[in-house]
């Protein structure tokens, strides 16, 4: 399978974020299938539609499909009035034919049976998925009706898996995912479905109970909700589906026998107030353990469910078990990385005369947790230490190295308070000799009070962006002196400045992930933030820093971000 390379003059896809899902999911169909975007051009395809048309992927990939493919039974091309499939595909429907004409690379004319679906590429606006084989297996058909009754047919099933896979594969949010897998079912495959989970301490919760109306989905919040515990011995088929046994058939009338578990009284309870006459019943399991279970049941859904529909069922919740188990386990390490990210950033001391405000935002795509860091502590002598620093790296490991940087700095401040020089060169010397720390920046900084009441910054900066200082009238500028290099590189003196701290000024202290942005300059960052900080001046401190962190972090930034921010006092008149 292959995707556009570039963005050709005639204004062919180029290359994004989809292509790596897309190739996945292609490789996995067994017929040949090539993805449309929301123009009707191909911006994917696998090898098997490679085969079937004579063509390469480069023949094929940016081109309009209906021009390039679509002919008549003569081998002239189909007005696209006249293209069944071009229809269902503005219309975003499904459809299919057992009968249509394809021209191949060398001009020859094949006979395909095919199908479309819509299908989500990652863009705001929806594509399809075509589905196709080279061989008849039948008499001319049109589309089929959404609610026919009957297994689906093969062309049918694979679109669904498909756009199954990919679904529900790219979301790590369990909640998320449950919803996506409910759409894919309903009303497609029936017009009710319920779903029941495991919790990790073993509850059972059903945690869905949806039903197609029209075109809505409508969740029945009464019929969910906690169930009884799972039965070990129990036959009854959601008792089965949720040790892990076999999908089974059900109907109100395999629970009108005395019950033998609370679930089954459950279940006689929903059935009865679904009103579905036939249910097909599958568990949802993951490599490593039973999940839960997925009920589909049909109450005005025409054709009752038979043992035919049972292995498109069991395909469907297998997916899903994978995409709820990596959703979980994905919780689990946020869990962990929150709960470390808790213990490892400091309460701020306070200090009398002055406001103090921190912030951390994690990096949206790693585990909550990073090598972005802030402190500030009292020190021996009476004075205020300020840190702010990044260990490379974006994960608990960068966070564990973190911690090992942020305790050596504490305690080499404590017993040689200054200058800041001395007792970063001390800190970067431990660095290459006993951590597993690779590089890190930090700035450290001791603050103390001078005469009239101003406040006296002195500093020594390894490597990091420089401090923002920002004066009570919105006269912004970086303290760019005391630059040195970064931590970890080699030894090397280390410069000091100071500067006194005008009444009502605001000093921010911040990490490269607020300024970074892919595809421009750190100068273009340093100046988004100095233009936004003059702005906020007047704000309160807690407000400035949340409304800088708003305004100024790009969206796409995929690095965590600590700030330490503070401000002087406004001498009274």
């Amino acid at each position: 399978m292959a995707v556009p390379e570039h963005t050709e003059a005639d204004g062919r896809t180029a290359p994004d974020a989809r292509a790596a899902t897309l190739t996945e999911v292609l490789k996995a169909i067994g017929a040949g299938a090539y993805v449309v975007d929301e123009r009707g051009r191909i911006i994917a395809v696998n090898a098997r539609a490679e085969d079937l048309l004579a063509r390469t992927a480069g023949d094929l990939l940016g081109h309009d499909a209906h021009d390039l493919l679509h002919r008549d039974v003569h081998g002239q091309p189909l007005p696209k009035t006249r293209c069944h499939m071009r229809r269902a595909f503005h219309a975003g429907r499904i459809a299919w034919a057992e009968k249509d004409h394809f021209v191949r690379g060398d001009g020859s004319v094949l006979q395909v049976s095919w199908t479309i679906t819509p299908y989500d590429t990652g863009d705001e606006a929806s594509g399809a998925l075509v589905v196709f084989h080279g061989a008849t297996r039948g008499p001319e058909a049109d589309a089929r009706p959404e609610a026919a009754a009957g297994p689906l047919p093969e062309l049918e099933r694979l679109a669904l898996l498909a756009e199954t896979t990919t679904r529900l594969t790219s979301t790590l949010d369990a909640e998320e995912a449950l919803r996506r897998l409910v759409a894919l079912v309903v009303p497609r495959l029936a017009d009710w479905a319920v779903i029941d989970l495991i919790t990790e301490r073993d509850e059972v919760w059903r945690k869905a109970v949806v039903h197609a109306e029209g075109d809505s989905l409508v969740y029945h919040e009464e019929l969910q909700g906690p169930m009884p515990p799972i039965p070990e011995e129990s036959p009854m088929p959601l008792s089965r589906a949720l040790r892990g046994a076999a999908s089974t058939l059900a109907g109100p009338q395999t629970y009108r026998r005395e019950p033998d578990s609370g679930i089954a009284v459950e279940q006689r309870r929903l059935f009865d107030a679904t009103g579905i006459r036939s249910a097909a019943i599958a568990p949802i399991h993951s490599a490593r353990e039973v999940l839960g279970a997925l009920t589909l049941g049909r109450a005005g859904h025409p054709g009752d469910f038979t043992p035919a529909d049972l292995h498109l069922i069991e395909d469907i919740t297998r997916r899903a078990g994978l995409a709820l188990d990596n959703a979980r386990l994905y919780q689990r390490q946020r869990k962990v990385a929150e709960t470390m990210q808790n213990h490892l950033l400091p309460q701020m001391p306070r200090v009398p005369g002055l406001e103090m405000t921190v912030r951390y935002l994690p990096a949206p795509d790693a585990s909550q947790v990073g090598g972005d860091w802030y402190d500030a502590f009292p020190l021996s002598d009476g004075a205020t230490a300020l840190a702010i620093g990044d260990v490379v790296g974006h994960d608990l490991e960068a966070a564990a190295g973190m911690a090992q940087v942020r305790n050596m700095l504490r305690a080499y401040a404590w017993s040689q308070t200054k200058p800041p020089s001395r007792i970063v060169e001390r800190l970067d010397e431990a660095i290459r000799h006993i951590t597993d720390v690779t590089m890190a920046t930090m700035i450290l900084a001791r603050l103390e009070e001078a005469d009239h009441g101003r406040w006296k910054l002195s500093w020594s900066n390894a490597g990091h962006p420089p401090p923002l200082l920002i004066s009570h009238d919105g006269l912004a500028e970086y303290l760019t002196d005391g630059h040195g290099l970064l931590l970890g590189v080699k030894a090397a003196p280390r410069p000091d400045a100071t500067t006194l701290l005008p009444p009502g000024s605001t000093l921010v202290l911040y990490t490269d992930g607020l300024i970074e942005e892919l595809g421009h300059t750190i100068d273009e960052g340093l100046q988004r933030l100095r233009r936004h900080a003059a702005a906020l001046a007047h704000r309160p401190l807690a407000s400035f820093t949340d409304q800088l962190l708003r305004r100024v972090r790009p969206a796409e930034n995929d690095d965590d971000v600590a700030l330490l921010a503070l401000r002087t006092p406004v001498p009274r008149a």
